[in-house]
């Protein structure tokens, strides 16, 4: 398939080893929305605007929504200060005041609630760099001298990450595919390729909530991620397709580190409102060789194994 087909649509130490795994402590840590963002649609904010909410996932991208020190609505009903059209989110979501010493969110009985830092809260003073999460969109609260410069490099991470699960993103990622082929091609070097995809992923949605589902893309990026190598490349490619970029490693590698991914996600528990549940991946991998002609032929290849690990059962590995 072509790799920019719409259906596929935002790093740990490790040995040198060809496995592109290592044991270790994780670290701390859509594209469901387009990762292309059009820059003339953001408007500066006034030179004394000391703090503000920036989207950083969900509709409306990259809006800016100044706070002053005046009471500030968000929800779904178009009279909110802050106003977003989705499903998930309340008609009178939250509200932030300012009590004097800081913005302070409310969260007004909200079905889906609401959480900062991945932290439900019904009551809690803000911090710069927070990210409050209201039904399936992310906002990220900026405050402070510098907020102008921060607002700006904030845009510049939404062309380059998924917001939801701090992984690359499409964008990125095609860059990266295409950067490490023709230095695969030039310095005849190995490259691997996994693509992996969650499966049944519309059950979890349909059972637990589209909330539900975007959580456990986050839990598995989290449970994934640490165990990569910091020149690997993670990235989410599709609603629920990931993928990674091994540079350097061969067929052999690539195999172990697929099942790897399999197993780490068949073995996690992910927790969505105090309910556990597991899942699983199927995995589709290639390498480069002498029947590969482009970087988009490699993705081609992996994305025909990815159909075949689906096709032959599902949690399985193929390629």
């Amino acid at each position: 398939m072509d790799p920019k087909d719409p259906r596929h649509l935002p790093q740990p130490q490790l040995p040198t080893s060809p496995t592109a795994f290592q044991a270790g402590r994780p670290r701390d840590s859509s594209p469901e929305r387009a990762t292309a963002i059009d820059l003339e649609g953001f408007h500066s904010a006034p030179s004394n605007d000391r703090a503000c909410l920036v989207v950083i996932y969900g509709p409306e991208l990259g809006k800016r929504a100044s706070l002053g020190s005046t009471v500030f609505e968000i929800g779904r009903s178009s009279r909110a200060d802050l106003a977003i059209d989705q499903e998930s989110i309340s008609r009178h979501h939250a509200r932030i005041s300012w009590d004097g010493k800081s913005h302070v969110i409310y969260d007004l009985g909200s079905t889906n609630g609401t959480f900062v830092n991945d932290q439900s809260c019904k009551e809690r003073a803000l911090k710069d760099g927070d990210q409050v999460k209201l039904g399936r969109s992310i906002l990220k609260y900026m405050a402070g001298d510098n907020i102008e410069a921060n607002y700006h490099e904030e845009i510049y991470r939404l062309m380059t990450m998924d917001a939801l699960t701090q992984t690359h993103n499409r964008r990125y990622f095609n860059e990266a595919l295409e950067r490490e082929y023709n230095r695969s091609l030039r310095y005849r070097r190995a490259l691997s390729l996994i693509l992996f995809d969650i499966d049944h992923f519309k059950k979890i949605n349909d059972t637990y909530g589209h909330v539900a589902g975007d959580s456990v893309l986050r839990q598995l990026a989290l449970v994934v991620k640490p165990r990569l190598r910091t020149q690997d490349v993670l990235a989410r490619v599709g609603g629920e397709e990931f993928a990674v970029l091994l540079p350097e490693v061969d067929l052999v590698g690539a195999r172990i580190a697929a099942d790897k991914v399999r197993s780490l996600v068949e073995a996690a528990r992910f927790l969505v409102d105090h309910k556990e549940f597991g899942c699983t991946v199927s995995v589709g991998v290639t390498t480069f060789g002498d029947n590969v002609t482009s970087a988009g032929m490699l993705y081609e290849l992996a994305d025909q194994n990815l159909y075949a690990a689906k096709n032959g059962g599902r949690n399985r590995v193929a390629g």
